[in-house]
Formats: structure tokens, sequence, C-alpha cells
């Protein structure tokens, strides 16, 4: 029967090592998990079981969310077959497409081989894992139950992946159609209107005030086109440095929260992602407070932020969750009456998930409805953009057809 070296970590973060004769190497692990351990490494023979498979050439860029669910839901599978860390950290480099997460998962593997926690080695890389995964990987360390925590990480980040994609979806499309309703009318007033400028120079007159109007508009835009360039910029450079600043981007977001059509969007996404987050660590055992802290960390919006530190400290203070909320006038009724429930009743994780599946069904409706309504919304505007250049362009030669007949 061989001999295995084995390397495990225990639910208080020790590290154990030891030897154990089995039949296989599954024997081993199943034996350690028996103890409470977790096993990182198992060497036989004195070599370490790893792939020797070449690592193929992946995608560049940055590391992105439907990255992270392929790796946690391959590394919550391995784990939970029984694969020591070590070597699922190792499988999972060779096989990651994205190159800078592969990076990232090698560095991890070498960390962990060298005696720290997953969290630990994961810790050093905070652009690819945020607050939210490093707390759920130390809560599933500290349990026992890493591979249920890792599936559970893989739930949450597909939908808020699958949120990001609704949302720039209903706002890519008005953009879009935005940007070639300027190109067009920019193409008109340069190169249609000046041809209609020096007819009407030439008759003399007086022009009607709509053709006035678009001429001086052409004029400005060929003569002064570095102006507008220039106080586009301008504008841009102060949203972007104010945005920098605490109050700056709380009042932006406020904005951003207000704006017609988008704004109720904007809301019942950062609820959504508020409760969905908040329901996914309590159930992972992680403090409420602390819970809250990485909530509002992950919030994407600095109204709602405001709102879960003030919770935070209220809670700190002896109040109950509901209270804080409602009056920071940022969360529906339906929202903090339901949380209510939840505290009351003891089944809060319950009710903040049917909340974030209630407002996820309610954004991919909106999405939706805006994408039908801003359609024949944005093909009226551009029709009266249009439409005014060519009426006032041939407003003066109706006059003049008139004054010949």
């Amino acid at each position: 029967m061989p001999t295995y070296q084995y390397v495990a970590r225990a639910a208080d973060g020790r590290v154990v090592n030891g030897t154990a004769e089995a039949s296989d190497q599954q024997s081993v692990v199943q034996m350690l998990r028996e103890k409470g351990l977790m096993p990182t490494s198992i060497k036989v023979g004195g070599g370490v079981k790893k792939a020797g498979a070449k690592r193929r050439k992946g995608k560049g860029g940055r590391t992105k969310l439907d990255d992270l669910v392929i790796f946690s839901q391959q590394m919550a599978v391995m784990i939970r077959a029984g694969l020591p860390l070590i070597e699922v950290l190792d499988i999972l480099a060779e096989q990651t497409e994205r190159r800078s997460l592969a990076a990232v998962v090698r560095q991890v593997e070498k960390d962990v081989e060298a005696g720290e926690s997953l969290t630990e080695a994961m810790v050093k890389h905070s652009n690819v894992f945020n607050t939210f995964y490093l707390s759920m990987i130390k809560a599933g360390e500290a349990s026992g139950m890493l591979d249920s925590t890792l599936e559970q990480v893989a739930v949450y980040l597909e939908r808020t992946a699958s949120l990001q994609r609704k949302i720039k979806m209903a706002t890519m499309y008005p953009a879009t159609v935005s940007f070639i309703a300027i190109v067009i009318t920019i193409f008109l007033l340069i190169k249609v209107v000046p041809v209609f400028g020096e007819i009407f120079s030439d008759l003399g007159g007086t022009l009607p005030f709509p053709t006035r109007v678009v001429l001086f508009a052409s004029g400005f835009v060929q003569d002064k086109w570095w102006l507008l360039l220039g106080a586009a910029f301008l504008f841009w450079l102060f949203l972007w440095q104010y945005g920098k600043t605490k109050q700056g981007r709380y009042n932006l977001d406020s904005i951003k929260l207000k704006i017609p059509i988008f704004g109720p969007l904007f809301l019942k996404t950062a609820v959504a992602r508020f409760a969905r987050t908040l329901s996914t660590l309590i159930r992972s055992g992680v403090n409420i407070l602390y819970a809250l802290d990485i909530v509002a960390k992950t919030a994407g919006n600095a109204r709602m932020e405001a709102a879960v530190i003030k919770t935070k400290a209220s809670i700190q203070s002896g109040e109950s969750l509901t209270k804080p909320l409602a009056d920071s006038n940022v969360f529906p009724p339906m929202v903090t009456r339901m949380i209510d429930v939840g505290e009351k009743t003891g089944a809060l994780e319950s009710m903040l998930t049917k909340i974030a599946d209630f407002y996820e069904d309610q954004v991919s409706t909106a999405v939706a409805g805006l994408t039908s309504l801003i359609e024949p919304l944005l093909i009226v505007f551009l029709g009266v953009v249009v439409g005014f250049i060519v009426i006032a362009m041939f407003m003066p030669m109706f006059k003049m057809i008139e004054l010949l007949s």
C-alpha cells in the first residue's frame, strides 16, 4: 500500500502536515475530510500529482465577470470531487482561457503551496477578486464548505453579469441611434446646407427665420467646431472630476436615479444587487455588520451606499435593519416591508432572495419595454431634426416660386 505525504488546512487556519497509507489518493482525501481538514497538497512517490498538459494560448484583456463565473463553477466541482486544492488550482491555471486570470491563479497556487490560506493568497489580487468574493471564500474556508460557497458565488456573479448585460442593452441602443442622428445632422449642416446658403445669398432678400437659424448653425459648426469640441470636453472633464469627490458622486448618482425613463431602471438594478448580495452573504454565514460593509462597497450607487452605511450604524446602536432603510427614501416601500417581515419571522435571507428575484424580473421587463418605447421616440426625434432642416432650406424656394407665379 503506497504512502502519501499530505499538506492540509484545519478550520481554524492551521497548516497540518503528515503521512498516510492508503490504497489511492481519493482515500487520503476522504480520511482528511473526516478529520475536518481541507487537503491542499498530496504527494505520492516524492512527487505532487499534477496535470502536465501545456496550456494553450488564451484570450487577452482584463478578467471579466463571465470568466470568474466559469472559474468558480469549475473550482466548486473539483473540490467537491475530492481533489486537493493545489491540484485544483493547477488544473484551473492550465485550462483558464483568460491569460490574466490564469497568471493570477498560478500565483495563488504558489502562495497556497507555500502555506498561505486560499483567502490570504487571493487577497493579493484585489483587482480580480473583489471584497464580496474574498469574504465568501473566507466564510467557505472557515465553515469547511468551500465547494458550496463557490457555487453560491458563481450563481451570484452570473446573475450580476446578466443584470449588467441588460442595462448595457437598454442604454446602448438609444446611444447608438442618437450618435447616428448627430452624425447625420452634422453632415447636413456641413455639406448640404452651405450649398443652399450660396444660392440664397445670390437671390438676396430676407430669408425666413427657420432658414436663418439653420444657416447660422451651419456656419457655427463649420467655423467654430473647435469651440463645440472644447465645450464638450470641458463638460466631460468637469463631470469626471466632480464624480471623483464624495459629494459629487452622491449628487450625480442621485440625479441618475431621477432621470426620466432610465431612473426607475437604475433603481431596480441597484435594489436587486443590494438584496442579492446581502442574501448571499447571510446564507454563507457572514456577520450582518460585515455583510453590510461589503454591500455598501459593491452597491454601485453612492446614494444607496450611504443608506447602507447609515443602516449599519443604526444596527450597532440597537435599531432594526428596516427603519434606516425606510428613512433613506431610496428603497421602495415593498422592499422595506418585506425586510421588516423577514426580520420579525427570522427569514431575512429568504425575503432578500425573493426581493432580488422580483426586481431582476422587473429589470428584464423594463428593458424589453424601453426597447420598444425608445425606438419610435428616437425615430420621431431624428425625423423632426432632419425635417426641420429640409423645410427650412425649401421655405425660401417656396416663397420664390410664389412670387414668380
